[in-house]
């Protein structure tokens, strides 16, 4: 427990339109991010790579047998019936949004998707499509350094493996949208990389892989998670679980009352 004081907030700005049945995502203003464009086009701009990627297989076996276990622990951690509104912050491949969309429609609650890639939310919105019928799910074309939803808007948000993805300047934005928009006593889950024990076998062999794949992710197995919140986090309660052999890390965030 941190002591008490108000996370950063910025001032509202309009809120933006969801992505209709047939969007032109291409042309509607919103611009691909250098840093995106530069070191992830392979992995998520282009349309055959949501082709390749999107195989909870291959997912799997990225995160070294972890996706699934992470993903499930988020589950659990957000829990069963979701009520309120739930923000979801960039699409990642695998079943996580199809499970969580189905807890959020047992709670009677709405899950919001935003990502800037339009091959993400072309695919996100392909993995959803019964929940968009019911109108559990709505997709946003939006960048998360700029999200454009009302001030403490949302009951909670969910970054799944973004921030190690961001630069510092970016990664620090995203996490002040987050707690912008989230309400007072909210909750911001957050998945990623951590600092691994000293023995573990990955140290090196996958982390020199990473740093020429991911070269933003270095940050994560140097600094804890609160060095990116606004104010370091002071005021937050935070809640932080790691799992093989601290590599990976869950970590629930709840906003000052």
């Amino acid at each position: 427990m941190f002591v008490s004081m108000d996370c950063a907030v910025k001032p509202l700005i309009q809120d933006v339109l969801p992505v209709s049945d047939e969007p032109i995502l291409e042309s509607d203003g919103i611009e691909i991010p250098d840093y995106l464009e530069t070191y992830y086009w392979w992995a998520y701009v282009r349309p055959w790579a949501v082709r390749i990627f999107e195989r909870d297989w291959l997912i799997n076996l990225i995160l070294w047998g972890f996706y699934e276990p992470l993903r499930d622990r988020l589950l659990a951690m957000i829990g069963d019936k979701v009520s309120g509104r739930t923000l979801k912050i960039s699409c990642c491949y695998g079943q996580l949004e199809p499970m969580l969309a189905a807890r959020v429609k047992a709670g009677g609650g709405t899950l919001d998707i935003l990502d800037v890639a339009p091959e993400q939310i072309k695919n996100s919105r392909r993995k959803n499509a019964a929940f968009i019928e019911d109108g559990t799910v709505t997709h946003y074309h939006r960048n998360s350094n700029d999200l454009g939803f009302a001030d403490a808007s949302y009951n909670r948000a969910i970054v799944f493996f973004l921030p190690h993805e961001q630069p510092v300047t970016e990664r620090r934005k995203t996490f002040t949208e987050a707690f912008r928009v989230v309400k007072k006593g909210g909750e911001v889950y957050v998945v990623e990389f951590h600092k691994s024990k000293w023995w573990h076998p990955l140290r090196l062999i996958w982390y020199p892989v990473l740093l020429v794949l991911e070269p933003f992710a270095r940050d994560l197995w140097t600094k804890d998670i609160a060095t990116w919140l606004p104010h370091g986090g002071l005021g937050c309660t935070i809640e932080k679980k790691t799992i093989f052999a601290d590599f990976y890390q869950l970590v629930k965030i709840t906003t000052p009352k």
